[in-house]
């Protein structure tokens, strides 16, 4: 058992996978028990001497599985005994505490982590979670025609280690929930994070009131002065974006066309703290400490006699490593290669030697034991694929010297490694960069063997001397502009990415063996065998409807509304969802990704009215998609206006307009209604079964439309207006008898729908229900007319939202 620790690694990490992967958490108790297991298990096996050979190993695999399960159990189940108690969600709540964070700016205000040090509610003390979440925004309001973002009541800038007294509104963590999705309540979890709210200022709100400076949060204080140095000192705010992300890790500042900029040219890993920032610094600390060190030596000769120069340049070279690392954020990539640095100088300065697998597996397992839940992460993934990659492709890489020989021989070399390198991992992580984000960028390879020199070797080096001479950041930012106007070229390529459809797991983790395979050091016939692995994964089209069906994928949006119907052949989105704010819509974050992920090409667009909550993604579908064809009630074309009457049929299956009538426009094309009123209405007709998607129409449009057509029925129908008071007449239900009713709405949204008496409509007459923030994204098929499949019950982990039951207990009336 003297080495039955080995077995342990794959172990630990095998049983943290496992405990993430629950629905619901158990009591802590269980967990303690499934620990405290794990832990008799191990110091049994390592007493009992007669345990050998492959018993040994599978007691310590089975040992190491138990402790890992249990302690990350452990972990969550106490972590989640500190949720923010519901009766306290909406109420108005005097905090005291400080800024926890480098703060995040916004258009609308900056966000920022709280450290509460006394809640009350009314003038009596109340619990509330250490740790939470706010902004502090500045006021909007849509209108008809765009969203008006304007000032209203923005307040101060907030400064990390500051004391203040917010009056604010708190509730549970809360996010979207679609197929191929950013996951934000596991975000949530992993930041320690159990509630989430807004700063109260308004002018009948208690003002805020700044308490004065702590020496808590030494290093976001210092980051954040830095953040602002960089804004102040560098004219363009891009590429100061860019070097703030560099420096202290704010990768909130790089804007977000840079974002698709760097995805496109797969070269984002760069614009973070990644293990290549980190070891470069690693490197240079090391020289610059070994150099210095041997200057002082010659007047202090008893100094290298008490620690040797190996020594501290090692150790020194990881602990400066480790305090870059902390400055700029601590993520994945960078806890993986300060674990990293210290594993190998300590095997260097113990004159040992691991084999590479062990290092590997080292480093994961003391990473996922300062935060298990990193392992959900896809720089998590990314980061160790390709180190093991690198490992494994030349596994002596770390014993040999560096050769000698003149400098241009040398330099040589070095780039005919960094060209393997880069080759290596492009074609080895391509089908895990497909698997996790849908695309792979194919100038990726030309990219990086730019961008890697420019980023590690002159603009990170500058942007960290700039802190010391702040002018360097000027010819830092140079660079930037350089660098981003040659990406600006390539990414302006037709085949600069490529997008494949999400494939299932089984095929994805077989194309990332494939990857794996074509790059390894085997004979060619072997690693031929990697293409057959990554096949069926490139080649593969998600499953759609068979001719005469259809399916209706209802998104969760938030207050909003985007559906996606998919027949066998073509696919149409009706509505775009919301505009969350000047730089942000659910066109973007929401509804390409999931066209991407299901390999659409959308033929038809419907947006029902001009109003923000339907229509403010529009824009960024419009430009991915241009090819589809347009209809809208307040379209200045004519040809791209909706009006009673159009008809089409598509794969057996017969879309129809409703509404608006032609009499509701005017001569010049401008609808004489209300936008509301002018929403148009959609039809969508199977031999079986019908779909009725209605916007935000009102109950006397309603009632019209269902004298005019009393023969209409529907198995399924959208909310009308989101469940409001206005829509959702006993004359329309009474008329369409719908089965299912999808309500579109967002969490605790301000305007209460969906509304009670509708609900109560709806039980009344039998007709199931289900509502965006409990679901997720909906999906109802004609082919199974009877159910509705909720994505948050089907991807619900622990960590996700829960709410008072299943969201199909509110199918039918509690």
């Amino acid at each position: 058992m003297r080495w039955g620790w080995l077995a342990g690694l794959p172990g630990w990490v095998l049983g943290v996978a496992l405990q993430l992967q629950q629905p619901v958490l158990w009591p802590l108790l269980v967990y303690a028990l499934v620990l405290c297991g794990g832990l008799a298990l191990a110091a049994g096996a390592r007493r009992l001497r007669t345990v050998r050979g492959g018993a040994a190993l599978a007691v310590a695999l089975m040992a190491a599985v138990l402790i890992g399960f249990g302690l990350t159990g452990v972990r969550a189940a106490h972590f989640a005994s500190h949720a923010l108690d519901p009766t306290l969600q909406g109420a108005d709540i005097e905090l005291t505490g400080r800024i926890a964070s480098l703060p995040q700016r916004m258009a609308q205000g900056e966000r920022f982590e709280f450290i509460v040090e006394s809640a009350m509610r009314a003038g009596v003390p109340v619990q509330v979670p250490d740790r939470i979440q706010l902004g502090w925004y500045s006021g909007f309001g849509p209108t008809a025609e765009e969203p008006l973002w304007e000032l209203a009541s923005q307040g101060p800038a907030v400064r990390a280690g500051d004391r203040w007294r917010f009056t604010v509104r708190l509730r549970s963590p809360h996010g979207l929930s679609n197929p191929h999705g950013f996951d934000r309540e596991r975000w949530l979890w992993e930041q320690g994070i159990q509630a989430t709210g807004h700063v109260k200022s308004g002018p009948r709100d208690p003002a805020p009131q700044r308490l004065g400076a702590t020496g808590h949060h030494p290093l976001d204080a210092l980051r954040q002065r830095v953040s602002e140095r960089i804004d102040e000192r560098v004219s363009d705010p891009r590429s100061a974006g860019v070097l703030a992300a560099l420096v202290v890790g704010d990768q909130s500042a790089i804007d977000r066309a840079d974002w698709t900029l760097f995805r496109t040219t797969g070269v984002a890993h760069l614009m973070s703290i990644s293990g290549l920032h980190v070891t470069m610094f690693a490197w240079l600390a090391t020289a610059l400490l070994a150099w210095g060190w041997r200057r002082l030596a010659s007047v202090w000769p008893q100094a290298l006699l008490a620690v040797p120069t190996p020594v501290l340049a090692g150790l020194g070279g990881v602990a400066l490593a480790a305090a870059y690392a902390l400055f700029s954020g601590w993520g994945v990539p960078a806890q993986r290669t300060v674990i990293m640095l210290a594993v190998v100088v300590g095997l260097r300065l113990g004159v040992r030697n691991w084999p590479w697998p062990v290092v590997w597996l080292l480093a994961m397992s003391a990473v996922l034991l300062l935060d298990p839940w990193a392992l959900m992460q896809s720089g998590f993934w990314l980061s160790f694929v390709a180190v093991g990659i690198l490992f494994a492709t030349d596994p002596g890489r770390s014993q040999r010297a560096a050769p000698g020989g003149p400098l241009h021989r040398r330099a040589v070399r070095a780039l005919v490694n960094l060209l393997r390198e880069q080759g290596v991992v492009t074609l080895a992580l391509a089908p895990l960069t497909l698997l996790l984000f849908g695309q792979f960028s194919v100038v990726g390879l030309l990219a990086n063997l730019a961008a890697i020199p420019l980023v590690t070797l002159l603009i990170t080096p500058l942007a960290l001397l700039g802190v010391l001479l702040p002018p360097l950041w000027e010819a830092a930012a140079w660079v930037v502009q350089g660098m981003s106007v040659g990406l600006l070229w390539l990414g302006q390529w037709s085949w600069a990415a490529v997008f494949r459809p999400a494939a299932p797991w089984p095929m994805a983790l077989a194309a990332v063996a494939g990857g794996a395979l074509l790059v390894l050091r085997l004979p060619w016939v072997v690693r031929s065998a990697g293409l057959l692995l990554l096949a069926p994964a490139l080649l593969y089209m998600p499953p759609r409807p068979a001719p005469g069906q259809f399916e209706l994928i209802a998104l969760d949006v938030g207050q909003g509304s985007a559906v996606l119907v998919r027949t066998a052949g073509h696919s149409l989105l009706f509505d775009t969802g919301p505009r969350f704010g000047p730089e942000s819509d659910a066109g973007e974050r929401v509804v390409l990704p999931l066209l991407r992920a299901l390999g659409e090409r959308l033929d038809a667009v419907v947006v029902s009215h001009r109003d923000s909550d339907h229509a403010g993604g529009a824009e960024a579908v419009r430009a991915a998609h241009p090819q589809a064809r347009w209809l809208s009630s307040f379209s200045a074309d004519a040809q791209e206006r909706c009006v009673a009457g159009q008809r089409w049929e598509w794969d057996g299956v017969s879309f129809e307009v409703l509404r608006p009538w032609p009499q509701d426009f005017g001569p010049d094309g401008q609808g004489l209604l209300s936008s509301n009123a002018m929403s148009c209405v959609l039809l969508i007709t199977s031999a079986q079964h019908s779909a009725w998607l209605g916007g935000d129409i009102d109950a006397a449009r309603e009632v019209q439309l269902a004298l005019a057509r009393p023969q209409d029925r529907a198995t399924v129908m959208l909310s009308p207006h989101h469940g409001s008071l206005t829509s959702s007449s006993p004359v329309l239900l009474n008329t369409l008898q719908p089965r299912w009713v999808l309500v579109q709405s967002g969490y605790r949204n301000r305007f209460g729908h969906p509304a009670l008496a509708v609900l109560e409509r709806y039980h009344q007459r039998g007709m199931q229900w289900v509502n965006s923030p409990e679901c997720g994204a909906a999906t109802w098929r004609s082919a199974e007319p009877d159910a509705v499949r909720c994505h948050r019950e089907e991807s619900r982990r622990y960590w996700h939202h829960g709410g008072q039951g299943t969201a199909l207990e509110g199918a039918t009336w509690p």
